[in-house]
């Protein structure tokens, strides 16, 4: 049975002059079909730079990474590209929505780009918004929507394509506690209905110890995270995700 993802000696450095910053370092990974699974760590530990790899947004110094057992650094970036857009969700802290857009549109845009006919994109999109329970927000744009009503639209942009993977960055970071509690439900309903695996990048260790499985990233590497193990400051700068992959 083909995996969700999986990373096998993943590497990542940076090259400053004659410095070399390292920031993952031999990461081993599965991820399994249907799978929630939590990484935490401490800010600038490598966890936006795991995502970038793990999504075909970047290439890593060494290793490979498979989703549903392509391995997607053999692809040229055309193909990448196209991989992501119909395998790979992504969401972010903060929703990166098209503001001249509405809900609606924005959901429907992956598909669009991909070339498919405006009346299905539209309707697929009616669809995910409706399992989002956003039915009666389509046609708002971002400005119209409240926080947690943007982050499920981007969500709802996550899904549209039915991918085998989502990954998160910080789904709640940006949240109050009742519309994060609601994002958590949400995606734990969606996980169980759509079967979709998700792997979510979070410093919010009460979201983490809620998923399948919970893991810390700790000197480039991943390891089992013990709940009432400290998250501290990390010394790495890590890049941040700033634009929607699969749009």
């Amino acid at each position: 049975m083909s995996k969700a993802l999986h990373c096998h000696q993943l590497s990542k450095s940076y090259q400053q002059g004659n410095i070399e910053t390292k920031v993952l370092d031999g990461l081993d990974l599965t991820v399994e079909k249907g799978e929630l699974l939590a990484i935490v760590g401490s800010s600038g530990c490598g966890k936006s730079t795991f995502l970038h790899l793990a999504g075909a947004l970047d290439l890593p110094s060494s290793g490979e990474v498979f989703i549903n057992d392509v391995n997607i650094l053999t692809l040229s970036d055309k193909q990448r590209a196209a991989f992501r857009n119909q395998h790979i969700g992504f969401i972010y802290q903060f929703h990166h929505l098209m503001m001249e857009f509405t809900a609606l549109e924005n959901v429907a845009m992956p598909l669009l780009i991909r070339g498919d006919k405006p009346k299905e994109a539209i309707a697929a999109a009616t669809e995910v918004l409706a399992q989002v329970g956003l039915s009666h927000r389509g046609h708002h744009r971002p400005s119209e929507l409240s926080g947690g009503e943007r982050q499920r639209t981007a969500i709802a942009r996550a899904l549209v394509t039915k991918p085998s993977l989502i990954l998160a960055d910080e789904p709640t970071g940006n949240l109050d506690s009742d519309t994060a509690e609601q994002i958590y439900q949400l995606l734990r309903s969606l996980n169980q209905s759509v079967h979709t695996s998700f792997v979510i990048v979070t410093h919010d260790i009460n979201l983490a110890m809620r998923m399948d499985r919970q893991l810390k990233l700790d000197h480039g590497k991943l390891m089992p995270f013990i709940e009432n193990e400290k998250v501290t400051a990390g010394q790495i700068t890590d890049n941040n995700i700033e634009s929607p992959a699969n749009v």
